[in-house]
């Protein structure tokens, strides 16, 4: 495993190349973004929106999908009150056993403070045998879920004859996922390329459930994008200050509420990531498991970026919380999708990538690689 010479972002990452000088897609675009020019960033979008004016009869600008967490709460205020438009907010609900009361009080927050919210809600039991199968098959539990919502936006932009999508962040420049490349750096149709949506509805899935239970998870195809002129934008290439820990500031001050569990159960060092469920907290201790990086490796890469962390920290950090999860996260997982906390740690254990850990005959899942060394 290699690791990028400046933030801690392995070599690991699906869909990742470093540059010949050994950094990241990351931190490569964070030093392309030092010398950009904002002012005329403001101008593009300005001439982006041109071409998305509002129609006779039409009450929206344009759409933006929401959890109501960091990220989402702070596009819906910046799109309403700097660029003075009128965003309909779309989100997709977890079922009752998911979803937490944070999660649903941010929502709430987002009706309060004055915004139009359509909830989307996949069948709760289709949405429970995808998860249990998803984990089952691949020790990921959200090969199905995430398809569900990375696909309510642009299916419910055709529903209501919206053509302009608000995204956040660039997963290509700002996390390293280059499939997800557009023809600018704002361009965001491309999204339907990125390892959790790539290869669509899969044959699997259509066993669990059949075709009918799956319209919730399929992502529009680019026939549906061109007939509606549909257009993803990505609002961070927009944003000089776009970041983890930016966004849950501002967002707090609009009322968001944060997570209030330790780093040590969570590994959220902030408290303000994926908010509106707690289950995320196990799949990023399997994806540290499987590709030597998590929650806390995201967090420290943004922060070194931007001088706000050194490196020796942030390894320390990542050693200490990179794979935390709560054993009560674990059994309230288990006991939805109907499996026993034994059998969860014997597929972990049987999925964790063995070039970069050893398991031990106690079940004990140890480091092989030494965190930051490797380039």
């Amino acid at each position: 495993m290699k690791y990028c010479k400046r933030c801690l972002q392995p070599d690991t990452r699906p869909n990742t190349n470093f540059t010949p000088a050994g950094l990241c897609p990351a931190c490569d675009y964070f030093d392309q973004v030092q010398n950009v020019d904002w002012e005329e960033r403001w101008e593009i979008l300005q001439e982006v929106l041109r071409d998305y004016p509002r129609r006779p009869g039409m009450p929206f600008d344009c759409i933006i999908g929401v959890s109501g967490g960091k990220d989402s709460t702070r596009q819906a205020l910046w799109v309403r009150d700097k660029l003075k438009l009128r965003p309909l907010l779309v989100c997709l609900s977890y079922p009752p056993q998911q979803v937490t009361e944070r999660g649903t009080d941010n929502i709430s927050n987002l009706i309060e403070l004055g915004f139009d919210v359509v909830i989307s809600a996949p069948a709760p039991e289709t949405w429970r045998r995808l998860m249990r199968e998803s984990f089952l098959r691949f020790t990921n539990w959200a090969r199905s879920t995430e398809m569900a919502l990375f696909s309510s936006v642009p299916q419910l932009a055709i529903r209501y004859g919206i053509p302009l999508i608000l995204w956040g962040e660039n997963p290509g420049l700002q996390l390293g996922d280059l499939k997800t490349l557009g023809r600018t750096g704002y361009d965001g149709n491309s999204l339907r390329y990125m390892n959790t949506l790539s290869g669509g509805v899969a044959d699997w899935m259509l066993e669990v459930v059949g075709p009918q239970g799956l319209l919730p998870y399929q992502y529009p195809p680019p026939a549906a994008f061109e007939e509606h002129k549909l257009q993803i934008v990505y609002l961070g290439w927009f944003l000089g200050d776009w970041s983890l820990i930016n966004n849950g500031s501002y967002s707090a001050l609009g009322g968001l509420k944060i997570r209030e569990d330790t780093v040590a159960n969570t590994g959220d060092l902030k408290g303000v990531t994926s908010l509106d469920e707690d289950w995320v907290t196990l799949n990023q201790m399997i994806k540290y498991y499987k590709f030597g990086f998590g929650r806390v490796t995201d967090y420290v890469n943004e922060e070194i970026r931007l001088g706000r962390m050194t490196r020796e920290k942030g390894i320390s950090l990542v050693e200490q919380y990179d794979d935390a999860c709560a054993p009560g996260y674990i059994a309230d997982f288990c006991d939805y999708i109907g499996i026993g906390v034994d059998e969860f740690w014997e597929r972990v254990r049987n999925a964790t990538n063995r070039d970069l850990f050893e398991v031990g005959n106690d079940g004990t899942i140890r480091r092989r690689f030494q965190v930051g060394v490797g380039q």
